[in-house]
């Protein structure tokens, strides 16, 4: 991925290959209830995990949900309908392998004496 605090000129950025055709998913549900943030949360869980299994990376850009007119935007197709409640966005792409998270054992964590 590209190093944002080495350079302070955006020219010295340049894009990888693995950045050159992302592809943005919007994660929407029918209602803004707490239940529909709930279902939204599983199913990102859902396309996350998919995506892992098929060695897809994923990035969720979450800026644009912050502010209330920029989220009304995202609930329309560019043709003005509106689909929606946008609940995330996400990014979708390939690239390099990043490092691994560090995990304890499972006999470290659970404690099967009672």
């Amino acid at each position: 991925m590209r190093d944002f605090g080495a350079h302070r000129r955006p020219s010295a950025l340049p894009a990888l290959p693995c950045e050159t055709h992302p592809a943005l998913v919007l994660l929407r549900t029918a209602h803004d209830r707490r239940a529909d943030w709930l279902r939204a949360g599983q199913a990102l869980e859902r396309v996350l995990l998919v995506a892992t299994a098929g060695g897809v990376r994923a990035s969720l850009l979450h800026q644009a949900l912050e502010w209330t007119d920029l989220r009304g935007d995202l609930d329309r197709v560019p043709d003005g309908d509106y689909r929606g409640h946008t609940q995330m966005v996400i990014r979708l792409g390939y690239g390099p392998e990043g490092p691994v998270s560090p995990r304890r054992g499972a006999a470290e964590v659970i404690d099967l004496g009672g």
